[in-house]
């Protein structure tokens, strides 16, 4: 098997690079990653040695490098996207050429190649707000920030391709994820190195909104089965099946890591903010996927993992991220409010 993993140097791509890496019929494994601020080689530094893999920096939009890449490939994964809502809401644009134009590049890339899967790797988010029950595959899209648009735009095109090109696509849908080298602008790993140095932690509006948690291991554990087993032009959501509030969720950090809960700031809400988030996975499950990594062990292992890898956080968090960081949340923190 010869797969081509675009995003691989980001957080949930890299994870599923390490779990690759382990099949025995992996002949080939070559990691697109264009290096935005929220790649990392640091991430695929144990493949160095491994004759199976090469790492190509480019664009998933460069049509000559996807072609020449995909020619060598049975299977694409994508994972790479932009992916972080509030930075969507400042500026759109790069939101749309990736997430809708670089999935189109790629998809153009595995008609001319016949490749054998491609799996588009896309979010709870596209279902919009879930007042009540959970998130089907055949439910409506209601997308409600340009990110997660411009992820169902993608999800939609790769789906069309299947209809109309017999391209063998299968997309997935996965609920908020966490666990190691994640960029700490998302909110597990921004409160758990804000409560390691004793920083205040910018909870938006009353942080009653709701979302399941995933592990990163699961999830890529669910990627994989889909890989393998999954129906071309299908749609299967992946659910870690542990919802908290984030107001819950920033208190458990605040225990794990050893601060009080003085530390948390109730921030203006981020804008249309989705009250809830749920989705069914009962599909996946029956390709015999599951959840392994419960919230409590995922969450005591995640903790411990960006306490003992400072070395891998801090020079991120000390440099381009801090003007991100002040700009995002300088102001909201100035007029918020601590807990009653």
């Amino acid at each position: 098997m010869r797969v081509m993993v675009t995003g691989g140097a980001g957080f949930i791509g890299s994870a599923f690079v390490h779990r690759l890496a382990i099949r025995t019929d992996l002949t080939a494994l070559t990691v697109l990653d264009k290096l935005t601020y929220a790649g990392n080689l640091a991430n695929l530094a144990d493949f160095a040695d491994d004759p199976r893999y090469r790492f190509v920096h480019g664009d998933i939009n460069d049509v000559d490098l996807v072609d020449q890449l995909a020619k060598d490939a049975d299977c694409i994964v994508n994972f790479a996207a932009e992916s972080h809502v509030d930075r969507s809401i400042e500026a759109a644009d790069a939101f749309v050429t990736t997430d809708v134009h670089g999935v189109f590049t790629l998809l153009e890339a595995a008609r001319r190649h016949s490749i054998s899967r491609f799996v588009q790797v896309s979010t709870d988010e596209v279902y919009g707000d879930v007042v009540t029950g959970s998130s089907r595959e055949g439910d409506a899209l209601r997308p409600r920030s340009p990110y997660a648009a411009s992820k169902a735009g993608g999800d939609l095109l790769a789906l069309a391709y299947h209809t109309t090109h017999g391209v063998p696509v299968i997309v997935t849908r996965g609920s908020n994820t966490y666990g190691p080298r994640q960029y700490p602008e998302k909110v597990i790993p921004l409160f758990i190195t804000n409560a390691i140095d004793g920083e205040l932690l910018p909870l938006y509006g009353d942080g009653q909104q709701v979302r399941d948690w995933l592990h990163v291991d699961d999830h890529c554990a669910g990627v994989e089965a889909v890989l393998v087993q999954g129906s071309p032009g299908e749609t299967y959501n992946i659910a870690g099946g542990a919802s908290l509030t984030n107001l819950e969720l920033t208190h458990q950090l605040l225990r794990l890591t050893d601060r009080p809960v003085s530390l948390v700031r109730h921030v203006t809400d981020r804008l249309a903010h989705d009250r809830r988030y749920s989705l069914d996975a009962s599909k996946l499950m029956s390709l015999g996927w599951a959840p392994r990594v419960s919230l409590e062990d995922g969450l005591v292992s995640t903790v411990a993992w960006y306490q003992d890898n400072e070395d891998w956080w801090r020079p991120i968090k000390s440099g381009a991220f801090r003007d991100y960081y002040r700009r995002q949340y300088a102001d909201r923190l100035a007029g918020g409010r601590a807990p009653q």
